[in-house]
């Protein structure tokens, strides 16, 4: 089947809109290393942040400068933060709320005198990302994330820090601090009569104080999907689907207040129209960041991580790209998560090698929808 690409995107001055990264947990967190990033074929930039500062906290102005030193003095670029964590108490909208709102301004504030940008973060109560195994075996022997609704409905929620932790090969997993482990019992009370429209309040009442300083400094906001995108553990959830989204940047109208369009959060329901979706919020200007990986759904609730080539996994990816490209994107995307392959042993989902393998995949998309794209004007 012949493809046809728009006619009205090819832009001859700009060849290459988007700014291929990949995300990177610093010296002192991460086994890879930024001289292994930039040999990446295309890659430019690295996703980071302060990762030893528990969530609430404001980040030191000289530490977040001394990160974006270390990142430029190896060629590359800081091209966005992530994440800034948002503390409990703002979900839940405690008397302390007030408090780690402003010092989440102040982290803002602290980031733009940096020269920072853009900001992901998320909004999901108690568990960020969930998975029930993190190095399932695929038939190739690489192994991957893979996540089963099936085993979630057997397993005791406060026992998931334990499970998630004991996989994670030593490392610290982002959204699965310590701090969170020691306060999974009392989280869990707190949001037992907790709904989603109070959690829809709350972060209302979180964008308003925020996105001002945002607007204010040149800082684009872009909440990251839950993943997965449906209620775990009875717990609320937000950012699930286009419905969703439409909500929430209706919440404070702001070209400021935007998206992460993860495609693999989003789109492990296979209800979300991923490239529909890049294409709806990319024309009201909120797509500010794509996180961009492959994943294989084998039913309802299970699915797996899979390579970012198209046909191993449910995702398009080639129409994925070319919607980013329609849009116009000009933000960085990263390849997300990996499997490990090739014998490596690091933190799951941010290896090496298939990370690199998926940024060189994307990136030769991406080539190829604008060769194809050039073409069509010249013949036309």
């Amino acid at each position: 089947m012949k493809r046809e690409l728009k006619t009205d995107t090819f832009l001859p001055e700009k060849v290459m809109l988007m700014k291929m990264t990949l995300r990177w947990y610093g010296s002192k967190l991460d086994n890879i290393t930024l001289k292994q990033i930039r040999q990446i074929p295309g890659v430019t930039g690295v996703i980071s942040g302060l990762y030893d500062i528990p969530a609430g906290e404001v980040w030191p102005l000289d530490q977040i400068r001394a990160l974006k030193e270390e990142i430029e003095k190896e060629g590359l670029a800081l091209e966005g933060i992530e994440s800034v964590n948002v503390h409990e108490d703002i979900k839940l909208g405690t008397p302390e709320a007030e408090k780690y709102i402003e010092n989440y301004k102040q982290t803002l504030r602290n980031l733009a005198e940096a020269g920072i940008k853009l900001v992901c973060y998320n909004f999901m109560p108690v568990f960020d990302w969930l998975r029930t195994d993190l190095a399932k075996v695929l038939p190739d022997g690489s192994n991957t994330m893979s996540y089963d609704e099936d085993i979630i409905r057997k397993t005791n929620p406060a026992s998931m820090f334990d499970e998630m932790t004991s996989q994670s090969n030593g490392f610290v997993l982002s959204g699965w601090e310590p701090e969170r482990i020691m306060e999974i019992q009392r989280l869990l009370e707190l949001y037992s009569d907790v709904d989603e429209e109070k959690v829809w309040k709350n972060l209302e009442i979180f964008l308003k104080e925020v996105i001002p300083v945002a607007e204010k400094y040149d800082i684009k906001m872009a909440i990251h999907p839950d993943d997965p995108p449906w209620s775990v553990f009875g717990l609320p959830r937000l950012i699930t689907s286009k419905e969703n989204l439409e909500r929430f940047i209706n919440l404070v109208d702001s070209p400021y207040n935007g998206l992460t369009v993860c495609t693999g959060s989003l789109g492990a329901n296979p209800e979300n129209n991923i490239p529909e979706i890049i294409r709806y919020f990319g024309a009201k200007g909120r797509v500010h960041f794509g996180h961009v990986r492959n994943i294989k759904i084998y039913e309802p609730g299970k699915f797996d991580e899979v390579s970012h080539k198209t046909e191993d996994g449910s995702l398009d990816m080639f129409e994925i790209m070319k919607a980013f490209y329609d849009i116009g994107f000009d933000g960085p995307i990263r390849p997300d998560h990996g499997r490990m392959i090739w014998g490596e042993k690091g933190r799951p989902g941010y290896g090496l090698y298939d990370r690199a393998l998926g940024a060189v995949y994307l990136n030769g998309l991406w080539e190829a929808i604008e060769r194809m794209d050039r073409t069509w004007h010249e013949k036309h």
